[in-house]
């Protein structure tokens, strides 16, 4: 018998453990252990910070679905993880024995490496449901009294697709309550340039996401870092091609949403052999730590090396489907190893990204995600925001009831006309 154990319930971490599940032996067990007793789904974020969806909207609790699957829940936060004692322990002492362990924790948001920056400070988020839930209360107060608007996405970020998409979704709802000419907008990021994305571009983004900020009167700051936020005004430094101060910033706004880098999670950040220096689960080819050899890695918690550097640091992305192709490679693997035979199973890497706008979208596939890539292309209309409602509904409705194949699979293959995603 082998106890398996994951550490995480989101968009990685359920989908995991259903596939596990299914494909263990019926002797082993599978546990999940998760800070909240809820999953919610983060990609409807940016659509609960103006209102458009109500937290119960994004939420299942995970006792229901995981007790139908025969699935433990332990509900409480990872302290530590000790590897040289197959062993997690937990904020109230307790610990978990564990025989796999599978990291699927999502990132720590570091919004403490910026003085001001985050919901403790000036500025927004949309990375958890509790932070879409705060940013909207401050979004109703906002129209009430309109003025500039600063969003985007800080120094060492690696998920810009959110931010791009909260600047079009406000624009749209500030459209929508007819005073969109009373809020001045800047697009503060990172990137090299606009449409970037963490992946050197897909397709034609640069152009087309230029055109859609353009059309939409939203100014823009690239190789920008932030230094400071204060109430009601952030410092930004921009930089040139060799992250050399080029000129600064004193931006005045009402509201504000940034993203904020990433880091990993405390209870691994320092044990060694198994992270990197800013704390992500270092993997193999097959989703496994190298050192510590029972320890494996899904989702945005795992460490990607971006292709080329930045003259302001960026990081890669995990989109949805990369992140699905991880828990499937993960699960096949594991089972291999139960069966002492090789793991050989890997995660295709590629790219499949629905970004909503309001009430049009775009979609970008770049297989794989690092270029070159075999597949690499971006296309828009109202369709990607109807694909992405769609795809809300097929997500929760497959937390719900435990369906454990990879969610994106028929939803983007039928959408973007796809056969096979190699």
């Amino acid at each position: 018998m082998a106890n398996i154990v994951i550490i995480g319930a989101g968009l990685g971490g359920m989908p995991m453990a259903f596939e596990m599940k299914e494909l263990a032996r019926k002797e082993d067990t599978v546990t999940v252990i998760s800070d909240k007793d809820y999953f919610h789904f983060v990609p409807s974020n940016p659509w609960v910070a103006v209102d458009w969806r109500k937290r119960e909207d994004i939420i299942v609790d995970l006792d229901k679905p995981l007790k139908k699957k025969k699935i433990e829940l332990i509900v409480g936060t990872v302290q530590q993880v000790q590897p040289d004692q197959s062993q997690v322990v937990l904020a109230d002492g307790k610990t978990v024995l564990y025989d796999h362990l599978i990291i699927s924790t999502g990132p720590r948001l570091a919004f403490d490496e910026i003085p001001g920056l985050g919901p403790q400070g000036f500025t927004q988020s949309i990375c958890h449901v509790d932070h879409a839930e705060t940013a909207r209360d401050r979004w109703l107060q906002f129209v009430e009294k309109p003025g500039p608007i600063i969003c985007g996405a800080v120094q060492g970020a690696s998920c810009f697709g959110p931010a791009y998409e909260f600047a079009f979704i406000m624009d749209k709802d500030l459209r929508n309550r007819k005073i969109r000419d009373q809020v001045p907008m800047t697009f503060v990021t990172s990137e090299p340039y606009i449409g970037h994305l963490g992946l050197d571009g897909v397709g034609d983004s640069k152009t087309m996401m230029e055109s859609e900020l353009r059309a939409r009167h939203i100014d823009w700051i690239c190789n920008a870092k932030v230094e400071k936020v204060e109430d009601g005004v952030m410092i930004v430094m921009e930089c040139d091609e060799n992250g050399a101060e080029k000129k600064r910033h004193e931006l005045p706004f009402g509201f504000s949403m940034m993203l904020p880098a990433f880091t990993g999670i405390d209870a691994v950040r320092d044990v060694e052999g198994l992270v990197n220096p800013r704390g992500f689960i270092v993997i193999d080819d097959h989703q496994c730590n190298p050192t510590h050899r029972n320890i494996w890695g899904i989702g945005v918690a795992v460490a990607i090396a971006p292709k080329k550097p930045t003259p302001v640091p960026t990081g890669v992305p995990k989109t949805g489907f990369m992140i699905e192709s991880m828990v499937t490679a993960t699960a096949h693997n594991i089972r291999a190893r139960l069966d002492g035979k090789p793991e050989t199973a890997k995660a295709t890497w590629n790219a499949v990204c629905l970004a909503d706008m309001g009430d049009t979208g775009i979609a970008f596939v770049a297989m794989p995600q690092i270029p070159p890539r075999n597949v690499n292309w971006m296309k828009g209309g109202k369709w990607v925001h109807l694909a992405k409602v769609g795809f809300e509904k097929y997500f929760m409705h497959k937390i719900k009831t435990g369906v454990s194949e990879p969610a994106y699979e028929k939803l983007i293959m039928n959408s973007l006309g796809i056969k096979k995603l190699k």
